[in-house]
């Protein structure tokens, strides 16, 4: 089964294609990443709710900051869906978590814009921070530095923070 992304989607293969588009088109590419996402994954099988979830804020973060010189950290890979078809994977993602195809999750190996091997939660914060250190250090004043929070992220946390605190 061919699965066809929305006109809008199918003309983007990197950031910088998204951000030659109006604003006002925006929305409309959400709707067709979301359901891209929908359609490929309800066939190949992934995760759903995560990325969904993030629709907005990928396409938000990819329109906005200048990537991959801007660093994107995402705290749960599954999140990142929207992410790695937004950045020239599309047409190879429904292979996604196939065998010999692409990874669940960000692979630093896999594209340039993925900037840290991620795999569930509750690393983004110190890897965003040591991203954005060695890019202070380095002189970069200029580049960004943005860690994408997983929900589960925060309970994790709590958790831990708790534990110590007993």
């Amino acid at each position: 089964m061919e699965i066809i992304p929305g006109p809008l989607l199918k003309t983007i293969d990197s950031p910088e294609d998204l951000k030659k588009l109006p604003k006002e088109k925006l929305h409309q590419v959400c709707d067709e990443l979301r359901q891209y996402i929908i359609d490929v994954v309800s066939v190949h099988g992934g995760h759903f709710g995560a990325s969904l979830g993030v629709v907005e804020l990928s396409v938000a973060l990819h329109f906005i900051y200048n990537t991959p010189y801007d660093q994107l950290v995402w705290d749960v890979g599954h999140q990142a869906y929207g992410h790695k078809i937004l950045t020239g994977r599309r047409d190879n993602f429904p292979s996604n978590r196939k065998y010999h195809g692409l990874s669940g999750f960000p692979k630093r190996s896999e594209s340039e814009y993925d900037t840290f091997g991620v795999g569930h939660s509750s690393t983004s914060i110190s890897a965003a921070l040591g991203m954005a250190m060695a890019a202070k250090y380095k002189g970069e004043k200029d580049r960004k530095t943005v860690a994408v929070i997983g929900d589960e992220s925060c309970r994790c946390c709590q958790h831990r923070y708790a534990d110590r605190v007993k």
